[in-house]
C-alpha cells in the first residue's frame, strides 16, 4: 500500500472529487492543494472552479512530484450515493461522509462498531479510507456504510452500538450487516425491509439485557446489605460498629443509584412497547404503571440534580431509593412484558416519490 494515495471519483453534485489516503497523508493534501484542489469541512477535497483547466494527468503529475499515487475509483462518489439513499428511506435520515486517511483513524471505529456480519469484519482486516453515515434524526441510529471491499458494485450497511449501550464490540448477537446493491431504490428497500427490523429487535434484546443485568445486581448488594443490617457483622463475621453500617448503608444506595441509571435510560422505551392486555398476563397492568411512574419520579431527581438547584446526598438517596424498591419488587413483571413485547415497525418505503432536490450534507469529518 502507498504511504500517500489520492483516490479520484466522481460527484453529480461537484464534479471530480478528491479523498487523500495513507500514512503519510498530508503529501497527497499537499499535491491537491498545488493542483487547485480545496479541502471541505467533511475532508472530501473538490477542484475549484478558476481551476478547471487541470486535468487527471496534471494533478497524477505534481502527485509523483510529492511522492504520492494517484488512481480514478470506478465507482460514484460515496456522498452522492449515501446522501441518495438516505432521502429514500422513510423518516429524517441525513448522510455524512467521513474520512479515515491515517489507518489508525479506521482502527478507531472498530470498538464503536456493532456488528456480527461481513462489515465488522472489514473494518477489522481491510483498509477502508472512507465511508459515509446514515443518522435517523429522530430516533438516533447510526449506520456505516462503506464500498464492499473486493466487489466492484456492491456496498455494505451494519450499525454503531446505540447509545448508552457502547459495550457492544464483539457481541456475537449483534445485527449482520447485508450487502445492498448500487440502486439506490434497491437499496433502500433491503435496508428497510431486513435491516432495520432485525436491528431494531437487536437493540430492544439488549436493553432487556442491561435492565435485567442491572436489577440482579442492585438485588444482589441488596441481599448482602440487608444481611449485614440483620446480623450486625460484615460477611466475614466481623462485627460493624453502627458508624460503619451508615457507611456501608450510603455506600450501596450510592451504586444502587448509579446502576439505577440504566434503568431510566433504557425503560421508558420498553415499556411504551409493553401490552399487557394482549399478553398471557393482563393483571401486569399494575405493575407496569407502578414501574413507569417510579420512571418519571427519578427522571424528576435527576433533572433537578443535573439543571437545577444543588439537591444533597442525603436527599438523593431518600427519593432515589422508592423508585429503586418498587423495580426491584416488580421487575421481574416488567421483563416478562418486554420479552415478548416487539419494537414499533418503521413506515413502509412508498413504491414511487415524486423527485427533489438532495438535502445538503451535515459536517462530521473526523481527524485533521
Amino acid at each position: 500500500m502507498a504511504e500517500a494515495q489520492i483516490i479520484l471519483s466522481h460527484s453529480g453534485e461537484s464534479g471530480i472529487v478528491a479523498i487523500a489516503s495513507g500514512e503519510r497523508y498530508a503529501w497527497a493534501h499537499t499535491a491537491l492543494a498545488e493542483s487547485g484542489f480545496r479541502r471541505d469541512d467533511e475532508g472530501v477535497y473538490h477542484l475549484l472552479a478558476d481551476a478547471s483547466s487541470v486535468t487527471v494527468v496534471d494533478l497524477v503529475t505534481c502527485a509523483k512530484r510529492h511522492r504520492t499515487r494517484a488512481h480514478t475509483s470506478s465507482r460514484r462518489f460515496i456522498g452522492d450515493a449515501a446522501r441518495d439513499l438516505a432521502y429514500l428511506l422513510p423518516g429524517q435520515w441525513h448522510a455524512s461522509v467521513e474520512i479515515y486517511s491515517h489507518p489508525a483513524w479506521q482502527e478507531n471505529l472498530v470498538p464503536w462498531i456493532w456488528d456480527s456480519g461481513e462489515l465488522g469484519r472489514a473494518v477489522q482486516s481491510e483498509r477502508i479510507p472512507y465511508a459515509a453515515l446514515l443518522t435517523d434524526m429522530v430516533q438516533g441510529t447510526t449506520l456505516l456504510f462503506i464500498e464492499r471491499p473486493g466487489r466492484q458494485l456492491d456496498y455494505l450497511v451494519g450499525a454503531f452500538s446505540p447509545e448508552g449501550l457502547e459495550e457492544g464490540y464483539g457481541d456475537l448477537h449483534a445485527p449482520r450487516s447485508i450487502v445492498l446493491p448500487q440502486f439506490p431504490r434497491r437499496a433502500a428497500q433491503a435496508l428497510t425491509d431486513r435491516y432495520l427490523p432485525t436491528y431494531e429487535q437487536a437493540v430492544h434484546a439488549r436493553q432487556t439485557t442491561a435492565i435485567a443485568a442491572v436489577l440482579g445486581d442492585i438485588r444482589s448488594e441488596h441481599d448482602t446489605w440487608q444481611a449485614m443490617n440483620a446480623s450486625g457483622r460484615y460477611s466475614d463475621a466481623t462485627p460493624m460498629s453502627a458508624a460503619a453500617l451508615g457507611a456501608a448503608t450510603e455506600l450501596f444506595l450510592d451504586h444502587a443509584w448509579r446502576r439505577f441509571l440504566t434503568v431510566v435510560d433504557h425503560a421508558p422505551t420498553l415499556l411504551d412497547r409493553c401490552r399487557p392486555a394482549s399478553s398471557p398476563w393482563p393483571q401486569d397492568a399494575a405493575a407496569l404503571s407502578r414501574l413507569a411512574d417510579a420512571v418519571i419520579d427519578t427522571e424528576t431527581l435527576l433533572d433537578e440534580i443535573v439543571h437545577g438547584s444543588s439537591v444533597p446526598e442525603q436527599e438523593r438517596r431518600a427519593r432515589a431509593w422508592p423508585a429503586i424498591e418498587t423495580w426491584l419488587t416488580d421487575g421481574q413483571t416488567f421483563l416478562r412484558q418486554a420479552r415478548i413485547s416487539a419494537p414499533h415497525r418503521r413506515p413502509a418505503l412508498p413504491v414511487t416519490a415524486p423527485a427533489r432536490p438532495l438535502p445538503a450534507a451535515r459536517p462530521a469529518h473526523r481527524g485533521p
